[in-house]
């Protein structure tokens, strides 16, 4: 299977500041959390990041989906987390963006509570 070199730049982008820090990481663990529905387009890029990562960094990736309020439930799940380098957002523009506008009581603030 052949993949568009758009894809690849972007996987590629992805995983470069990943593996900087793969020194900090366990190598017993990793999680990779999204906050939209399992099959969609987010999805579907999260699971091949996840098996890209796990064979940089040669640890496991699990991927979980909590979807709901447009990706505000995975989203504050990943807000609420240790912040120890065990949990990721695949995070859309409605989820670090948008969603602060539509929504008028979110649990987390996407500027104060999710770090890069």
């Amino acid at each position: 299977m052949r993949w568009p070199a758009g894809l690849l730049t972007f996987a590629a982008l992805a995983i470069a500041p990943l593996a900087q820090c793969a020194g900090r990481l366990s190598q017993s663990h990793g999680a990779n959390h999204r906050s939209l529905r399992a099959g969609g387009s987010t999805d579907v890029v999260a699971r091949i990041l996840a098996d890209k990562l796990g064979t940089e960094l040669k640890q496991s990736f699990v991927v979980e989906n909590r979807s709901g309020a447009g990706g505000n439930i995975g989203a504050d799940v990943v807000a609420k987390a240790s912040p120890d380098g065990y949990t990721l957002l695949m995070g859309t523009t409605g989820v670090l963006a948008i969603n602060k506008y539509l929504y008028k009581d979110m649990a987390f603030d996407p500027e104060r509570d999710l770090f890069p």
